[in-house]
């Protein structure tokens, strides 16, 4: 087999995050058999829609190493699985290590040629500080998410008091609502009750002025037969 060449297009070499063992430090590596060497089809696995769809990003991000082995086609592709902790701590060590590294390499240009040390030493820093700069932004992020979680956590507790003061407010309304329509049906009764009354009191009286008057009629009527007798 011969030697692999992990490089994009651009000509940007990714074989720092492979490990000579073939795992990749901060993910892994997956072999396929991609066909024989009369045929340079790829074959896709068989996975869900974002499973492809990550894989595909991978992919463009780090082109497939492809190589042949025999009469076989394999290719080396970058795995779309989760990192474990132990990668993290693996790239970690791995990033120190050539940070030294780099460090050495520095001092040694540094005496082959002052001015390029100086600039190599330059590119360093810079990096530095960018990394710094970044760190500083991810933890002021997290700075502000905890601030907003905690405002939104205010507000949250301001909310739910104040939808308890409602209930409580729509609850003694209902209470007042109530008793006002028990006092005004208790009301209604009373002029119901009322008014039936004088219209008794007011029939009784239309009888009673009925019966005088029937009364002086027959009375009338009897004095003038009387009158008409003794005349």
């Amino acid at each position: 087999m011969g030697t692999l060449q992990s490089k994009r297009p651009d000509g940007y070499n990714y074989d720092h995050i492979i490990s000579p063992n073939n795992r990749i430090c901060n993910t892994k590596c997956t072999f396929l058999q991609i066909s024989s060497a009369s045929s340079q089809l790829p074959q896709k696995e068989k996975s869900g829609p974002i499973k492809e769809s990550n894989q595909q990003i991978l992919n463009t991000i780090f082109p497939p190493r492809q190589w042949l082995e025999g009469d076989k086609l394999w290719m080396q592709q970058v795995s779309s699985a989760a990192s474990t902790k132990e990668d993290v701590i693996q790239l970690a060590e791995s990033l120190d290590k050539k940070l030294h590294q780099k460090d050495e390499l520095i001092r040694q240009e540094t005496l082959n040629c002052p001015e390029r040390g100086l600039l190599l030493a330059c590119v360093r820093d810079e990096l530095l500080m960018n990394v710094a700069a970044h760190k500083t932004v991810y933890e002021d992020s997290l700075g502000f998410d905890r601030r907003e979680n905690l405002i939104a956590e205010q507000g949250k507790a301001d909310l739910e008091k104040r939808i308890t003061d409602l209930e409580e407010e729509n609850e003694e309304l209902k209470k007042q609502l109530t008793e006002q329509l028990s006092k005004n049906e208790a009301t209604e009764k009373k002029i119901i009750a009322s008014r039936e009354l004088e219209e008794r009191r007011y029939n009784e009286k239309v009888h009673a002025l009925e019966r005088a008057i029937q009364q002086i009629k027959v009375l009338f009527h009897f004095m003038e037969k009387k009158s008409q007798i003794l005349c």
